[in-house]
């Protein structure tokens, strides 16, 4: 499936597919954390299973760049993970969305391309 952001940025998510999504046209396998202010790293998860605290405390490294809204993609299908997980993002005022991959990708391209400081936590499972 191919996205198309209505503004261009830095990141733009701009397919997806099985097991893959692509960010400005390069593919990627494995999860990411993207975001117009800090830009595109890799999310060291690969099942939901395995999420833990520390994975979601690690979106709020850079104290100065905190995102407003955190869009959590929980993979191919909507999972919510436990509320304990996001205690961390909760407590400083971001707040979570939880979607599946798709509708993430989807969700961060508009909001970014409106100028929001939205980060993205994408789960890609192989």
């Amino acid at each position: 499936m191919k996205l198309h952001a209505d503004t261009p940025h830095n990141l733009a998510i701009t397919s997806l597919g099985d097991g893959w999504i692509a960010i400005n046209g390069e593919r990627h396998t494995s999860s990411v954390v993207l975001s117009a202010s800090r830009g595109l790293r890799s999310w060291q998860c690969s099942e939901f299973g395995n999420l833990a605290v520390e994975h979601f405390a690690e979106l709020l490294d850079e104290p100065d760049a905190l995102p407003e809204l955190v869009i959590f993609g929980s993979g191919a299908r909507l999972r919510f993970v436990a509320p304990a997980l996001l205690r961390t993002l909760i407590a400083r005022g971001i707040g979570v969305e939880t979607m599946d991959t798709a509708a993430a990708c989807r969700t961060y391209n508009i909001l970014v391309g409106e100028g929001r400081r939205v980060t993205a936590a994408l789960l890609i499972e192989a």
